[in-house]
């Protein structure tokens, strides 16, 4: 259909020519003339006559080298950049002749003398109609007639070129060989030819059609075609691909239909079947309105029978099913209200359907091995007084397991903090009791954790827990002796919980007990609190040096903190939520003497923190190195830069006066190093105060004492577990090109929403680092690796893990991209993903390799880069499930 509908472009030559045959019009040399149409002696009472409404149209024309007249005045030659203009039409061409007596029009382009090429071609547009462009352009005004020959014009993507349009007096467009191609080449690489075709207002019906390839004709070919030409969106057939797995047989993959409802959302069916029986069918529908809002939503279905027949695999098909909704909101559609989601629900059952399904048939290896998934709806609404309101809904689901956390609505509300007792019309400074500051926030939820098989049941349902959680914070800040900074101030907490639990204790002879569980209805309430007080300050040290040296400072900040909290305790009973255990026999259930309680919220929706008698000492210091360092590319020799060498590195712990036993807590630590622009390092670690020694069991094991280090002669304390990461980029250019490209994407997708080719695209950018291919990128280079050291006394851990990925250009059209890493505890690579691009100009082959693992595979297509022809491809794929399972 857009193959010929640019043939239509020559009903605005009949508009021209029977303009101009009205006019008696004289020009001189590059001077252009303006002739008004002569109304006078056209007979009003008569209302045949399709051309009369063009009559009052202007015509205009000019030509930059000479314009000829016949003896009798009734032929016109127009030669060098000559022009026309009639209405909204333009005609352009090296020369022009219009004969008025034959009711004619001739246009062409002419012989460079020194050259000898053929230049100045007929030029010819309408409107808001793309530009064409042709050999020959002839016209008959008394027929109605038209004829163009070799024709090249741009239209939606593609070019038409080459062959015959002839406009018959009924309009009809009769075209022959024509040859349609997304080759923007003037002489393409591809291209579909169409030997002979009709073009009406509606339709288009061809003869015999063929591709050419390198102008050598193939036996893809149709011997006839026919093309609705409707001015909406065009619904269609999805050929599928056919293919062979050794498990399910032969198939014909992703078959269907594409129904275009509107310009504002359309619909996908497809669908795969294998001859052993299984198949899987999808629907994909996206939706937009621009400036407002985007999405789509996908859902999939998937029946496999697997193995042999008669086996349990194959007599019993494993059933799989993905929910997917995506939605997003202009950031302009409606300021100060945010509305988005990402939903993602899958299947668990055997293997689940991500690996069933091969990611519904991307192969993607990431996808591939995905073990949870997490969905999320959320509005949110920011009030000019700063308050902010958000409701929405979520889940997280494993799926190796099966288990699945729904949160059914949530809600949160803010009040930012604020100054009660101040004045806005203040103008003095603040009095104390003015910079007492209050805040206040709300949480509210529903929550079911189950397993997906029975979420929908009863049992499910049963499982459902709601509650509201507070939180008011008070706080005033001031600073004292000019350089340190104190905070006081304490926070108020209530949790109010719709189910609570009740424990029926059992106790025996031999001390030991038992108890059932049940949960309850009703509301309950409990509240805590808790007072606070800190203080801290910066020092500054400075080292100065040679400032003719490379290093001319070091600055090293220290921020020291300390800061006392007290809490009451919580757990006793009668206490808060707590009740005391107690037995059949109305007794206290203890254990070494000391009375058991339980929480009536454990396990609801706002558990609460209550916690026991607490007053504990808080302390940390932070530190910042910086070095000044004379800059490279500074050529006056008096610039500096600044290098971040330590950045946060901070030590924090606490000591509780009132805890029974290990009064302090571990030391903790965690910094960044900035080595370099491209290079930093995170790191983090936990220091133990504790000595360790033999457990009292006789198993030989080592086991935490309530001794300090240096109590049993160490002098430093033990390091429990260590770890660093960082992550590295030979050539940051291609990060940058890459984060460039997924910005302009989503840009696309907030403002007008993309199809859902872009869609794919988008989401396998995001997956995949590789996915983006730029070939202005020569090569990249990226590492990232991780490493953790955890040790309890008895057993040591170590843990490495090494990814890296990267492309090379082997050519200006040829690209290798990799992406694999390394087990340190197996000595062995990761599964690793090669994908091999060429450019093709018009065309592009990729290659796909997983050469060895649990997901071997590989994949070939080379296809037609516009998306107008997406389905001109050939493909080539042997699935990572290909073997008996």
């Amino acid at each position: 259909m857009k193959l010929l509908k640019s043939s239509i472009l020559l009903i605005p030559v009949i508009l021209l020519t029977l303009g101009v045959s009205k006019a008696n019009a004289i020009s001189n040399i590059s001077l252009q003339q303006i002739i008004q149409q002569d109304t006078t002696k056209k007979d009003t009472t008569k209302t045949g006559g399709k051309n009369n409404s063009s009559l009052d149209q202007k015509v205009e024309y000019k030509a930059k080298d000479s314009v000829k007249f016949s003896k009798d005045k009734s032929i016109v030659y127009l030669y060098g950049n000559a022009r026309v203009i009639y209405g909204d039409f333009e005609l352009d061409a090296e020369y022009i002749k219009y004969d008025q007596k034959n009711s004619t029009i001739f246009a062409k382009g002419l012989n460079d003398p020194k050259t000898g090429r053929y230049a100045g071609r007929p030029i010819f547009k309408s409107g808001t109609e793309g530009t064409a462009i042709a050999d020959s352009i002839f016209y008959n005004a008394t027929t109605t007639r038209a004829k163009v020959y070799g024709v090249f014009s741009e239209q939606e993507g593609g070019f038409l070129s080459g062959g015959q349009s002839k406009k018959q007096i009924d309009d009809e467009v009769h075209v022959k060989n024509v040859m349609y191609s997304t080759c923007n080449l003037p002489h393409p690489h591809f291209g579909l030819m169409i030997s002979k075709g009709v073009v009406t207002e509606k339709q288009v019906i061809t003869g015999p059609v063929y591709m050419i390839i390198e102008d050598i004709p193939t036996p893809f070919a149709l011997p006839f075609a026919f093309f609705p030409k409707p001015n909406k969106r065009t619904s269609g057939f999805i050929l599928p691909t056919p293919g062979e797995d050794a498990t399910r047989g032969f198939f014909l993959q992703n078959g269907g239909y594409y129904l275009g409802l509107n310009d504002y959302w359309d619909a996908r069916f497809q669908g795969s079947i294998y001859t052993n029986g299984s198949y899987e069918t999808s629907l994909l529908s996206n939706y937009t309105k621009r400036y407002k809002y985007s999405g789509n939503i996908n859902l999939a279905y998937a029946s496999f029978k697997d193995g042999l027949e008669g086996t349990e695999a194959f007599a019993n098909p494993t059933k799989n099913f993905s929910i997917a909704w995506s939605h997003s909101q202009n950031a302009n559609a409606n300021p100060g209200t945010t509305f988005s989601a990402q939903v993602r629900l899958v299947s668990t059952g055997r293997n689940g359907y991500y690996k069933n399904t091969a990611a519904g048939t991307t192969y993607d290896i990431n996808a591939i091995a995905t073990s949870t998934t997490s969905s999320g709806i959320n509005y949110a609404k920011a009030y000019a007084n700063g308050m902010n309101f958000s409701l929405g809904a979520s889940s997280d689901q494993t799926i190796s397991s099966g288990a699945i956390s729904v949160r059914l609505p949530e809600m949160t509300f803010n009040v930012p903090t604020f100054n009660p007792f101040d004045s806005k019309t203040r103008v003095n400074e603040q009095k104390w009791y003015q910079k007492i500051t209050v805040g206040y926030s709300l949480q509210g939820t529903n929550r079911i954790d189950t397993y997906d098989s029975i979420l929908f049941s009863n049992d499910g349902l049963k499982r459902l827990r709601s509650g509201f959680a507070h939180n008011i914070p008070i706080n005033m800040s001031f600073t004292a002796l000019k350089y340190l900074n104190f905070s006081l101030g304490g926070t108020y907490n209530e949790v109010w919980n719709f189910q609570h639990i009740n424990r029926t204790y059992t106790s025996f002879a031999d001390n030991t007990y038992t108890f059932r569980e049940d949960t309850l209805s009703g509301f309950r309430r409990a509240g805590s609190y808790n007072l606070s007080t800190s203080m801290s300050t910066k020092i500054y040290g400075r080292r100065d040096f040679n400032p003719a040296g490379k290093i001319q400072a070091m600055r090293h900040v220290i921020t020291p903190s300390v800061s006392f909290s007290y809490s009451p305790d919580f757990t006793k009973a009668g206490s808060g939520p707590f009740n005391a255990a107690v037995d059949q026999n109305g007794s206290r259930i203890t254990t070494n003497g000391i009375p058991i309680t339980y929480s009536i919220f454990e396990g609801m929706a706002q558990p609460g923190s209550f916690g026991g008698p607490s007053a504990s000492i808080g302390f940390g210091v932070d530190n910042t190195v910086e070095l000044k360092v004379r800059s490279k590319g500074d050529t006056t020799g008096t610039g500096s830069k600044k290098i971040p060498i330590i950045q946060g590195l901070s030590f924090n712990g606490s000591y509780n006066f009132l805890a029974t036993s290990y009064k302090l807590s571990t030391i903790g630590f965690s910094g960044r190093s900035q080595f370099t622009d491209k290079l930093g390092i995170n790191y983090n670690g936990t220091f133990d105060p504790y000595a360790l020694g033999l457990d009292t069991l006789g198993t030989g094991r080592l086991i935490r004492r309530d001794r300090y280090f240096f109590q049993e002669g160490k002098i430093l304390p033990r390091l429990t577990n260590f770890g660093f990461s960082f992550d590295y980029s030979l050539n940051p250019e291609a990060l940058k090109r890459k984060n460039e490209v997924n910005d302009k994407l989503g840009d696309a997708a907030n403002k007008k929403g993309l199809n859902d080719i872009q869609s794919e695209q988008l989401a396998a950018i995001s997956r995949d680092p590789n996915a983006f291919v730029d070939f202005n990128i020569p090569w990249n280079f990226s590492i990232a690796y991780s490493f953790q050291y955890t040790n309890d006394g008895n057993n040591t851990v170590l843990s490495n893990t090494l990814n890296f990925n990267g492309d090379v250009n082997l050519t200006p059209k040829w690209k290798v991209t990799f992406n694999s890493g390394f087990d340190f505890r197996t000595s062995s690579l990761t599964p690793m993903n090669l994908a091999i691009y060429r450019d093709l100009h018009c065309w592009d082959m990729s290659v796909n390799w997983v050469p060895y693992g649990a997901y071997k595979s590989y994949s070939i297509t080379i296809k037609v880069k516009a998306s107008i022809l997406q389905d001109l491809k050939l493909s080539k794929r042997q699935g990572y499930y290909s073997t008996y399972q």
